[in-house]
């Protein structure tokens, strides 16, 4: 009912008698938190922006907990069926919530019933109905090159404020992030530069070795290793003489102290998107370019590539001794691959990090020849795994797969969520004015 309600009208009374307009019901949420993320509604507050939680009875908001979890703390507003309970809602940060129950809608059913599974009355709905015409897919490749210039203009400052090679290592450490880590990988990024890493391997050691302490250093100062939980350390498997000599070298390597183990998030997130993983994967790839460092090595790949196949190999890591069956530190795992960084997540950071990346610094060095390339690669790059928001704008838009066929579209579904569904900015949008 919520994410279908009121075809002919959006203003609605909260259970206080407080009016609001819902311009945007958000998209489900799959992750620890409220039922959907990032609704807009119009209040006499003027917009508000954030989560709603959905309940069958109103009192189900403390039984199950939600008023002692942080997690709900971006709600603005709590609809339910019934409203069987008087007392207030409250986030644990202490701030009320108005209700809005539905019940007083249901003796309506012309005003919510959608046989078809139309979404809330958002105008851009019926310009796709005659794909035909190609005036979704236009609109949807100009706002995939919007979000890749808007990606190359942030890449283009931090060469210029922190350079190059630091620029790369933070985007390329983001990415690896996905999308529940990317603030703690920013965040080790800056306390671990690259040139500390770099600088662990002197001339003519082994590489093993140079993986170690990169590993070590890495995990360690994200506050991953066994020996820095709360717990007293995970239980670890004797004879995991690989663990012990990542906590040896911690201990005897200068480094500015760990973050907190608290600040990663792990719920739901699968095993070979674990941060100690990925961790472990970009001490590989640090590894692989430390001859000539990745900055050369990219802008080379971007420059001679004849397709995207050849970038995307370059950034795949395969896991090698303890890492073939660990995930995090413990007992060996059975992983579904091997791969530390497989090809899906290597296409990903190819299309939302390297070719913005390169076009960027092919602009900061007066390079147009890789401004070209870069722009070429990303146009004809296939499309990618989904992802949740992607596909709630394909469900918005009544898109198939088949017009959505390029890592460009996609990104274009994501830039015209962020910058217009979520903003409240339907009366800006192409696809409104031009169904109108």
């Amino acid at each position: 009912m919520w994410q279908q309600l009121l075809l002919n009208r959006r203003e609605l009374t909260t259970e206080d008698g407080e009016p609001i307009r819902i311009i945007y019901p958000g998209r489900s949420n799959d992750d620890l938190g409220a039922d959907f993320c990032d609704a807009l509604a119009n209040t006499r507050y003027g917009l508000t922006r954030g989560d709603i939680e959905v309940h069958v009875k109103s009192s189900y908001w403390h039984t199950h907990g939600h008023d002692r979890n942080p997690a709900y703390n971006r709600v603005v507003l709590h609809v339910v069926m019934w409203h069987d309970s008087r007392t207030t809602i409250t986030l644990q940060n202490g701030k009320a919530v108005p209700t809005l129950a539905l019940q007083q809608y249901a003796t309506e059913p012309s005003r919510w019933s959608n046989p078809g599974g139309r979404a809330l009355n958002i105008p851009c709905f019926e310009t796709n109905q005659d794909p035909g015409t190609g005036t979704t897919e236009r609109f949807i490749d100009s706002a995939g090159e919007e979000r890749f210039l808007a990606k190359a203009n942030r890449f283009q400052n931090d060469i210029s404020q922190i350079g190059p090679g630091q620029s790369l290592y933070e985007g390329t450490m983001v990415a690896l992030g996905y999308a529940k880590n990317k603030l703690p990988f920013l965040e080790l990024a800056r306390r671990l530069p690259l040139r500390v890493l770099r600088h662990l391997s002197q001339r003519g050691m082994p590489d093993e070795e140079c993986l170690a302490r990169q590993q070590a250093l890495l995990l360690g100062t994200a506050g991953l290793l066994p020996s820095q939980h709360s717990s007293g350390g995970r239980e670890i498997e004797s004879g995991d003489e690989w663990v012990d000599r990542l906590e040896k070298l911690w201990s005897t390597l200068a480094h500015s102290g760990p973050m907190s183990a608290g600040v990663w998030h792990l719920f739901k997130v699968r095993p070979n998107n674990h941060p100690v993983r990925r961790l472990a994967a970009m001490s590989y790839l640090i590894l692989r370019y430390k001859e000539r460092s990745m900055l050369e090595e990219m802008a080379n790949l971007v420059k001679e590539s004849p397709n995207p196949d050849r970038l995307v190999e370059a950034l795949q890591v395969t896991g090698e001794g303890y890492w073939t069956d660990h995930y995090d530190f413990g007992p060996a795992s059975r992983l579904k691959s091997k791969s530390l960084l497989g090809r899906d997540r290597a296409a990903e950071i190819a299309v939302d990090v390297i070719l913005p990346f390169a076009f960027a610094w092919g602009k900061y060095n007066s390079r147009p020849e890789v401004q070209q390339k870069s722009t070429h690669l990303y146009h004809s790059f296939p499309r990618l795994m989904n992802n949740t928001v992607e596909q709630h704008m394909a469900n918005q838009l009544k898109l198939d797969r088949g017009r959505v066929n390029s890592a460009r579209r996609q990104q274009g579904l994501i830039q015209i969520y962020n910058t217009l569904c979520t903003q409240g900015k339907c009366s800006s949008c192409r696809l409104r004015l031009t169904s109108e």
